[in-house]
């Protein structure tokens, strides 16, 4: 599942605790560096994947004549537009092997960085890391559907996209992650 910038720093959150809890590993400077450089290197991942589907949609708009001509499915073309220039953008369209990467740097990056010190092999460390991010986007729907729901219950009513109703959507969402672990 595509993750979106907005839940880069929970990801993150949920990375350093898991390590944290894992029993494996000791942050040496506590959990804000190893969110920090967690968060960077997620969003960084974020932007490129942003970057190239920014590109495909330039390709597309520059295209659209002809598409519409050839009646080509808009959809399908920028899937095929994604896949052929995702190694130019280095972005690695398999979730499960994109995110299998982006654990391994960050798991290099904490390393490197002296955030962390483990006695295990780094495939378990780096383990921890996918699990914890996993964990994260098969649960972020549930949460948003649960807090979205209890909006619907308040007395006055929240109208979305405004700016109170992000902010009591960004307080309770904070608070069903943290029910459910996700956050300290």
């Amino acid at each position: 599942m595509k993750i979106r910038l907005p839940h880069a720093p929970y990801i993150a959150n949920k990375i350093a605790i898991d390590l944290l809890n894992s029993g494996f590993v000791t942050l040496k400077s506590g959990l804000e560096p190893v969110v920090k450089a967690s968060q960077e290197l997620i969003e960084e991942d974020i932007n490129k994947e942003m970057a190239l589907e920014e590109r495909v949609a330039e390709i597309l708009d520059d295209n659209e004549d002809d598409m519409e001509f050839m009646q080509v499915d808009r959809r399908n073309m920028f899937w095929l537009i994604k896949k052929k220039l995702a190694k130019e953008y280095k972005v690695v369209l398999s979730y499960e092997d994109r995110y299998s990467d982006l654990s391994h740097r960050v798991m290099e990056k904490i390393w490197k960085d002296d955030l962390v010190e483990y006695t295990v092999a780094e495939n378990r460390i780096k383990n921890i890391i996918y699990t914890a991010m996993e964990s994260y986007i098969s649960s972020f729907e549930d949460v948003e559907e649960t807090v979205a729901e209890k909006i619907t219950h308040y007395k006055r009513k929240l109208i979305p996209g405004s700016p109170e109703y992000d902010l009591v959507f960004e307080r309770l969402y904070e608070d069903e992650l943290r029910k459910k672990g996700l956050l300290l």
